[in-house]
């Protein structure tokens, strides 16, 4: 155990110096602007009781994966699920993990990467894809906002996954489009007739 005196020094030099950064962080990632000052402290409050037990070496790494941990266990309480913050959901745990420093900047480097598959897209895949996967919309619902077909939904969304998922992976993240096979006899047949 860390005793009072190191515990309120270490924050007031290593942590409190941090918080224009973790204010920034908060407003960024979390809709309800007027929650930030709450969920500031709320990290503060997780940060120390945190360090009681040992003080981290990287002061900023340790305040920023509490924050963003707190951040997802608010959001899944509160069922607002913003896609910043589910980048990895099998990172939370129930208590403080000295490690997750370099998980959290992984799944910030997955998250930058998944965004720029996603700015790839075209507008209108980008758009179905958001709805569908993002905004946790149905294809009937997406397709009803958009005006356009139930199957053009479904087919624009798979394409714009695999496109995605072919981005992640390190390909170019193209959309393929699927061209319609001809059946064999009309094929025939219209070469026949030319």
């Amino acid at each position: 155990m860390i005793d009072d005196h190191a515990l309120a020094y270490w924050f007031r030099t290593e942590v409190l110096p941090l918080e224009g950064a973790l204010t920034r962080f908060l407003r960024r990632n979390w809709r309800a602007s007027q929650d930030v000052g709450d969920l500031r402290q709320d990290v503060y409050e997780l940060t120390i009781s945190g360090a009681r037990r040992e003080l981290p070496h990287n002061a900023r790494a340790y305040l920023f994966t509490v924050a963003r941990n707190h951040l997802i266990n608010r959001s899944k309480r509160a069922r607002m699920v913003a896609f910043d913050l589910m980048a990895e959901p099998e990172v939370v745990i129930a208590d403080v993990d000295f490690h997750a420093a370099e998980r959290h900047l992984t799944a910030r480097d997955s998250l930058r990467r998944i965004q720029d598959g996603m700015n790839r897209l075209s507008p209108r895949i980008r758009e179905i894809v958001e709805l569908r996967k993002m905004d946790g919309l149905s294809a009937r619902e997406t397709a009803s906002r958009l005006g356009i077909g139930l199957d053009a939904v479904n087919k624009q969304t798979g394409m714009g996954v695999r496109a995605l998922a072919n981005f992640v992976q390190g390909g170019r993240g193209l959309v393929v489009r699927q061209r319609r096979r001809i059946p064999e006899r009309m094929s025939v047949s219209a070469g026949a007739n030319r």
